[in-house]
């Protein structure tokens, strides 16, 4: 029996677009993936080809793809659970104690684990755990008050010392998850973790004097961000990326975009005009927040939506092909570029406009230099040597 294929996906609205676009840009990693889902599925993928892109399974993309046929965005959003309350995100468990330890300093009254726990929807000893780390993460004070309220800061946990990672400093008084983060995401663009180099959460954690949850939940995002690679049963490892394999890549795919341009250049219908645009200001917002994750995902998707404009069957196979490598390794959008993020950005919106007013000569070339990320002579800033953030990094 032949196949039917998923159900026909029908076009996006307006409102729909930017409502999911909206849920693909979420803190939680869920309804993030849920978004970036129906927006593939829109674009005509199939299960399998989404799943590919996502690095997700079928099975995922199906059951995410019928419920939004079903139900609409609203379908993508968990549906309330029976008997006790879900728990509170541990990001906003961090955030409110650190706020009770601040205001217990200053002579506030300080409340139970216990009603903490009602409160916020997590056990007492998840709330203790939580309360010791905001704790330890404090200054040190010149002294300890002996009239203090409980858990003033004069009775607080030290950091453990030593870890796997160089130079572990004391944290300030932030959530703690985030500056895991930060101080992982420096030492990896920075050098001082090495390509290849294992990540072990519980050493992490032993090092920074937290439980495991905030190094687990720093490396998801620097999964996210493809600066480490995690492998089943293998564990979880600072992304090694080979520059032959990447200049192979790269010289493919711009072969593809100069092609792309020229075939589209003063020619880009109204549609794909639409869709750049909307590229393009996720790329701003992205550059405004500093998100890497953000900008990379509105990064593949301009460059994306300019090989599907060109109407060359063809070629959207072959770019569908290579896109997981364009991804993998940093060939486009690479988290690790020094320069400015805002001109980059800004810099699309002169390929958008090249295409909708430009000459298949100037448009081929231009695009054919952003892809090699030749692009210095392209930006505002030319005080120093610059790249495009989609080509290779200064000193790669």
């Amino acid at each position: 029996m032949t196949d039917p294929g998923p159900p026909a996906f029908p076009q996006l609205g307006a409102d729909e677009r930017a409502a999911l676009t909206d849920l693909a840009r979420q803190q939680s990693a869920g309804l993030r993936l849920r978004g970036r889902i129906v927006l593939a599925c829109a674009e005509g993928l199939t299960n399998a080809e989404v799943a590919q892109r996502l690095t997700v399974s079928p099975a995922t993309v199906a059951k995410w793809r019928g419920r939004y046929l079903r139900r609409g965005v609203a379908g993508l959003h968990d549906a309330p659970r029976p008997g006790r309350p879900r728990s509170a995100d541990r990001r906003q468990a961090e955030a409110r104690i650190a706020a009770v330890v601040e205001q217990a300093l200053a002579g506030a009254p300080v409340p139970s684990t216990r009603a903490l726990s009602d409160t916020l929807g997590l056990s007492q000893s998840t709330i203790a755990r939580i309360w010791r780390e905001q704790q330890a993460a404090l200054p040190d004070p010149p002294a300890p008050r002996p009239d203090g309220p409980r858990g003033d800061a004069g009775g607080k946990v030290r950091a453990a010392e030593g870890g796997p990672v160089p130079g572990t400093p004391r944290m300030p008084r932030q959530l703690l998850s985030d500056h895991v983060y930060t101080l992982l995401r420096d030492w990896i663009v920075g050098g001082r973790l090495a390509p290849g180099q294992r990540l072990v959460e519980s050493e992490i954690a032993r090092g920074f004097g937290t439980s495991q949850a905030p190094p687990r939940e720093a490396i998801k995002r620097l999964a996210y961000e493809g600066l480490v690679i995690s492998q089943p049963h293998r564990g979880t490892y600072v992304a090694r990326v080979s520059e032959r394999q990447a200049q192979d890549v790269r010289d493919i795919r711009v072969m593809f975009e100069e092609y792309a341009a020229r075939r589209v250049a003063g020619r880009l219908d109204a549609e794909h005009a639409r869709l750049l645009t909307e590229d393009v200001d996720r790329l701003r917002r992205a550059a405004a927040e500093d998100d890497i994750g953000a900008f990379r995902d509105a990064d593949m998707s301009f460059h994306r939506h300019v090989c599907e404009s060109a109407d060359n069957a063809a070629l959207i196979r072959l770019w569908r092909m290579i896109e997981s490598s364009l991804w993998d390794l940093h060939v486009l959008g690479d988290p690790r570029y020094a320069g400015s993020w805002g001109a980059m950005a800004e810099h699309h919106a002169e390929l958008l406009d090249v295409l909708c007013s430009g000459d298949p000569d100037v448009a081929g070339p231009m695009f054919a230099d952003h892809a090699a990320g030749e692009t210095a002579r392209y930006l505002p800033d030319r005080s120093g040597p610059a790249t495009d953030r989609s080509g290779p990094a200064p000193g790669r």
